[in-house]
């Protein structure tokens, strides 16, 4: 068992050091040399087996390959001229002149596919050449005697010289492979599988096999360039091996350079793995190493992120610094790519959103109106107003001014909806949306994608009737603004305590209404209606305009005010600050511009809130509160 387990290892490590005969105990060329070797390692190379590494023998030639390249100076004569050749013909004139081998057919045919690859040549001609044809004939008479690198290198070549997969030599060179699969190296194993992805021979029996074998093989994987590109190119085909590949990376996630991290980050963001303490990983080393990145590197690193949802503030702050110099000489695309990641990512970064706004205005020439529709959309999730806002907005309207009717319907209706975040809808906007033959074209689409189209279009209306006192019309039918019914959504923490709290203060049921979903397309908490004294009245008696179907007619008795409570979860603010994101900004506007006094509850309360029995003149101030969460601050 000793001695099987020394002859493996012998076989696998002592090979690369074995450059001549000379360096060969005569015994380890003996017939039965796999028993003298293992006798004769631990006298002759016991000490070079110490010394050896992985990427010394990558290639996966043996002993016997070696010796045999280095022992015949005709061999060593060959090599140099298949790798010394400049054109095809001088690679297909070495078949007319010299008898060659399987191992020496085999390097021609590689190196005229790299020929062919570097110089854009047409490859029909080389395949239709007859010396060509006989170099094939000649490595599939012997493909048994080609060494394991040069028939993974041969088939690559077939496949990069567009030979037909259905010929008999290309078969063979794949069935080849196919048996010899547990005789590769990992790193040979790796190159292939990256070759045949990139090939987009995704169907292949080999390519499977191949995957089958990195997955068992995983803990061979040393250094982090394999692993880059193996997370990159092939860990998509395989979530097993990209789990591996996952435990490995973090392994060696002290070792990865920032173009490392920026290809892993990447890797999982276009296959939506959100593996977080790999990610954390990368970011702590990111911020203690890499004190400087390249432009491209903090446009991807920020994209990644943003697609991932992860959220690590150390590493926005070090991108959103690092990119503030390059605005000015950022492309358009690159602006909009960089600002609409923040955005997702809802962290608002005041100087490198001013200087975006500046480039706007610098480069209203080589922005396209989809470019500036991104940066509009990006400030409204953020509600965030450039401190030269009339003159941004001037050059916004200006641009967009006779351009509207280019824009697609839900890229507009996006955008009509953003500037209403902004207060910045002019009546044109809104009656280019709010008119009927605009929003005909979705009526009965059930489509989720439609749903929310619809939710904005209300919005819109909302905002016409509630903030645009000038806004003479169309609106949308009253008929269509009646609220479509909950799907079934999960109810908070912070919901549930509310509720429990008013119906213990209120005592009635009576008193108050909950979940109430307005002709606004805003739904409030819950409402309530209280006179002079802050005490609560029946909600049943008196009209209500801001429902689709009212139950009461009575007008409010005088002193009496409507009373409606918004919960503010945490995600419905911008990332560690204190302002809503720009949504729920509008959502606060509107409910007040529609004749409500807005409590304010933040999901920061522990638990129900304390509501005094005698009254409600402790929760309902005669102004309405302002919100701010200990320890928030707009950041600089």
């Amino acid at each position: 068992m000793a001695a099987r387990l020394v002859r493996r290892c012998c076989w696998r490590h002592f090979g690369p050091f074995v450059s001549t005969p000379s360096a060969v105990p005569a015994s380890l060329l003996a017939p039965a040399g796999k028993v003298a070797m293992a006798r004769a390692l631990p006298q002759a190379s016991f000490a070079l087996l110490h010394t050896s590494s992985p990427s010394s023998w990558a290639d996966g030639f043996s002993v016997k390959e070696q010796v045999e390249d280095g022992r015949n100076p005709e061999h060593k004569v060959m090599r140099e001229l298949i790798e010394t050749a400049t054109s095809p013909q001088e690679l297909l004139q070495l078949s007319e002149l010299h008898s060659l081998s399987s191992n020496q057919a085999s390097l021609i045919i590689t190196q005229l596919s790299r020929l062919a690859a570097e110089k854009n040549l047409e490859t029909e001609n080389i395949l239709q050449d007859e010396r060509f044809q006989q170099l094939v004939s000649i490595t599939d008479s012997q493909i048994s005697q080609v060494w394991n690198n040069t028939v993974v290198n041969l088939l690559k070549s077939f496949y990069s010289l567009g030979m037909d997969s259905n010929r008999r030599e290309m078969q063979s060179v794949e069935q080849e492979v196919l048996w010899r699969l547990r005789r590769l190296t990992f790193r040979q194993l790796a190159s292939l599988a990256e070759f045949l992805v990139v090939k987009q021979v995704k169907e292949s029996k080999l390519l499977n096999e191949v995957i089958k074998k990195l997955e068992l093989r995983w803990t061979e994987l040393e250094g982090t360039r394999t692993v880059v590109m193996l997370m990159g190119k092939v860990g998509h085909i395989s979530p097993t091996l990209m789990e591996r590949l996952e435990d490995k990376a973090l392994e060696l996630a002290e070792q990865f350079s920032p173009d490392d991290i920026r290809k892993i980050t990447l890797a999982l963001a276009y296959q939506n793995r959100r593996c977080v303490p790999l990610l954390r990983a990368l970011s702590y080393h990111l911020i203690q190493k890499h004190s400087e990145l390249s432009l491209s590197i903090l446009m991807d690193l920020i994209f990644a992120y943003g697609k991932l949802n992860f959220h690590q503030p150390q590493v926005f702050q070090k991108i959103a610094t690092d990119l503030h110099p390059h605005v000015s000489m950022m492309t358009p695309v690159e602006v909009t790519r960089c600002i609409r990641s923040f955005a997702l990512l809802k962290w608002l970064s005041l100087p490198l959103f001013e200087a975006i706004a500046q480039y706007a205005l610098d480069n209203t020439k080589q922005l396209s109106v989809t470019h500036l529709c991104g940066i509009i959309l990006s400030f409204a999730r953020l509600n965030f107003q450039p401190s030269g806002s009339e003159d941004f907005f001037n050059m916004v309207h200006e641009m967009l001014q006779k351009q509207l009717d280019s824009l697609e319907p839900y890229l507009l209706t996006d955008l009509v909806w953003s500037l209403c975040v902004l207060q910045q809808a002019k009546a044109p906007y809104l009656q280019r949306v709010l008119a009927p033959n605009f929003h005909a074209q979705i009526r009965g689409d059930q489509s989720l994608k439609a749903q929310n189209f619809w939710l904005k279009l209300v919005h819109i209306n909302a905002a016409a009737k509630l903030e645009s006192p000038d806004y003479r019309g169309p609106f949308l039918p009253a008929e269509l603004l009646r609220p479509a019914e909950p799907a079934g959504e999960k109810v908070t923490l912070l919901q549930s305590s509310l509720r429990d709290a008013l119906v213990g203060v209120l005592g009635s049921r009576d008193n108050a209404r909950f979940d109430v979903r307005t002709i606004y397309g805003w739904q409030i908490d819950a409402e309530m209606v209280v006179n002079s004294e802050n005490k609560p009245l029946p909600l049943k008696d008196f009209a209500a305009p801001h429902l689709p179907r009212s139950e009461g007619t009575k007008p409010l008795p005088p002193g009496a005010r409507r009373v409606a409570f918004l919960r503010w979860e945490f995600p419905y603010f911008s990332n560690r600050s204190k302002d809503l994101l720009g949504r729920y900004a509008m959502a606060r506007r509107h409910v007040q511009a529609a004749g409500f006094l807005v409590v304010d509850s933040p999901t920061s309360t522990p638990s129900a809130p304390s509501l005094p029995a005698p009254g409600l003149a402790a929760v309902i101030p005669s102004r309405p509160p302002v919100w701010q969460p200990e320890g928030a601050g707009r950041r600089s």
